[in-house]
């Protein structure tokens, strides 16, 4: 089966395009898709039968393969087969059952999920070859791993676990600031009438209670038990987490090294035509890192997808020194691309989306 695309088409490829990809043998799995692996806008990355605990992260630059570069750093391998446990502040190489054989007009961008990014699994993607973490280019014919680092709790994983997902573009998807403008006066982009749009929407953390019964947000504990990252409503949530509760003056101080599960002020929403990510935010107005997990799909917190408008969850750690946080303080940026056609299933529709018309809302693994 062949696949094209328009010479002079931009956007994001939406669902029935990636299983076209698979189809016409651009995207190589090692055996078939599971349910749901297929988003409205991305595609599920699956872990191998094998792992590698390497002394340190890497990327294989020009010229190098992943493989080789795993040759050189593996300490020890092991199988994934039956399940095994990922120490925290380790390294991990998975290969990954999905393999790319792309066209020139074709790129490729990977992101944890949010599940994984809300259990401080750190996550990246890399392809041989390359110069940058995520980023797969045009034309691209080869495997795909999976860098993994837990930071808080220890994760238990498989063959077949999906921590990181792609999404496949063609052209410039992005809108540019007068496109931004008309989609946010026609379709009200977040529920504030004096919306900050420059360079994306702006995104500010709620620090007030208001919307919780009194609680702001999360804090994950240290040395707990074992997380599965494939066993939904598995776990207590004061096994985990210690619950954060609004002060008078509405900051908080984020202590170096903590993980802290936030909401954001604004509840906003993604049209069906529509994709967006959360950019990497400025580290010039901040010491602290917002957002692992970046993909909104087209029809999150869309009314017609059963939104209603879907606070962003803000997975928040701070870097070397105490920061305060304050109650609307912008902690990131939503940019907003073209999807290449609408997708069959927009968010929250058929896949029975744990987050969808979320508030402050921990991972699925959690019992509530």
């Amino acid at each position: 089966m062949s696949f094209t695309v328009a010479a002079d088409a931009n956007g994001i490829l939406p669902d029935r395009m990636i299983a076209a990809m698979a189809e016409a043998g651009l995207i190589l799995p090692a055996y078939d898709f599971v349910e749901s692996q297929i988003q409205p806008a991305s595609l599920d990355l699956r872990l191998g039968d094998i792992a590698y605990r390497v002394r340190a992260s890497f990327l294989p630059g020009p010229g190098a393969t992943v493989a080789e570069r795993i040759d050189e750093l593996k300490l020890h391998e092991f199988s994934l087969a039956d399940g095994a446990v990922l120490e925290t502040n380790c390294v991990y190489i998975v290969p990954l059952l999905e393999s790319l054989a792309l066209p020139p007009e074709i790129v490729a961008a990977a992101n944890p999920k949010s599940s994984t990014g809300r259990l401080d699994v750190f996550t990246r993607v890399i392809a041989d070859g390359t110069r940058r973490f995520d980023m797969i280019g045009a034309g691209y014919h080869g495997p795909l791993y999976a860098e993994i680092s837990p930071k808080t709790f220890p994760v238990l994983v498989r063959e077949g676990s999906r921590l990181s997902q792609v999404r496949f573009r063609t052209g410039d998807a992005i809108l540019n600031a007068d496109e931004l403008d008309g989609l946010h006066a026609a379709e009200r982009l977040v529920d504030i009438d004096d919306a900050d749009l420059s360079g994306g929407v702006a995104v500010s953390v709620d620090l007030s209670g208001e919307k919780a019964s009194g609680f702001v947000g999360y804090r994950a504990k240290r040395h707990t038990g074992v997380v599965d990252v494939d066993r939904r409503s598995g776990y207590a949530v004061e096994e985990f987490w210690e619950p954060i509760s609004a002060r008078p003056d509405g900051n908080l101080i984020l202590d170096p090294g903590e993980f802290y599960i936030l909401a954001s002020k604004e509840a906003v929403q993604v049209p069906p035509d529509y994709a967006a990510e959360m950019v990497p935010f400025d580290p010039l107005v901040g010491e602290f890192r917002v957002h692992y997990a970046g993909f909104f799909d087209p029809g999150f917190g869309y009314a017609g997808a059963g939104g209603l408008g879907s606070r962003a969850v803000l997975e928040v750690r701070s870097r070397e020194v105490p920061f305060i946080l304050e109650h609307g303080q912008i902690v990131g940026r939503l940019v907003y691309e073209k999807m290449l056609a609408r997708p069959d299933a927009m968010y929250g529709q058929r896949i029975g989306s744990n987050y969808q018309a979320q508030g402050l809302k921990l991972s699925k693994h959690f019992r509530v």
